[in-house]
């Protein structure tokens, strides 16, 4: 059983690392970045709203939760977010400090990806009490399901006025979410398996709340039609990323 747990611990702390991809960014000029980031943002839409409708709403709904239970947790994952977003312009407005030159939709991703990451915790640790070789096989899926979200949510968090080295050290605190979801994992047995079932559904509503009430409208304040075509290049890149990882799972 050490070795189950070991191991486990071992693959959670590699899909945290994988939140580093975005360190190549730091090697990159300011100007250069900031002028290409529209379509890591773009790539981060198409990778949200894929992992959302081609992952984890597909999972809810195959799970023993019932299917209008699953809409309606995805409904209310979308007015947790739209709530928390309202209480966070409120914050931001009622602050005088330099805090108010960050967005809050980059409090938005640290949230809904600290989420994800703590799900992601629960599955690979239930995979791996399940067996060795299965919590392998999901710790895989896993870290390649994360590196283009992980680049996509590092590109949103500059674009939201964090500098790199924060956004890149604020994304490696919300991968680590993954290792509190093991240790939830380990502690609840099987019923961390019942728990995910429910929690998917509303982090699904989480990511296409961010993506279209967020993100895209950033990308409508692009006029030029040759960003534009990128744009939409970026994003149906995102999504089928997310398909050709549902074919590898």
């Amino acid at each position: 059983m050490i070795e189950t747990y070991f191991y486990a611990f071992l693959g959670v702390i590699t899909v945290s690392l994988v939140s580093l991809v975005g360190v190549f960014a730091l090697s990159v000029k300011e100007e250069l970045l900031k002028k290409y980031i529209f379509i890591f943002i773009s790539l981060a839409v198409g990778a949200l709203l894929g992992d959302a409708f081609i992952h984890l709403i597909p999972e809810s709904f195959e799970s023993s939760v019932e299917s209008t239970l699953a809409s309606i947790l995805i409904i209310i994952g979308i007015l947790i977010f739209f709530i928390l977003e309202k209480f966070l312009h409120w914050h931001h407005h009622g602050e005088d400090t330099d805090s108010m030159h960050i967005h809050p939709v980059g409090k938005l991703i640290l949230f809904s990806d600290g989420v994800h990451n703590f799900i992601d915790g629960i599955i690979i640790g239930v995979s791996f009490i399940v067996s060795v070789p299965v919590g392998v096989a999901t710790t895989l899926a896993v870290i390649l399901h994360e590196i283009p979200q992980e680049i996509g949510d590092f590109a949103v968090l500059l674009h939201s006025g964090y500098t790199k080295s924060r956004a890149l050290w604020l994304n490696f605190m919300s991968a680590l979410c993954a290792v509190l979801g093991l240790l939830v994992a380990f502690l609840l047995g099987e019923i961390g398996r019942v728990f995910t079932t429910w929690i998917l559904p509303v982090a699904a509503g989480g990511f296409i709340y961010v993506a279209v009430a967020d993100l895209i409208p950033e990308l409508q304040k692009t006029k030029e039609t040759k960003h534009s075509i990128l744009q939409i290049l970026a994003v149906i890149t995102g999504v089928l990323a997310m398909v050709a990882l549902a074919y590898l799972e």
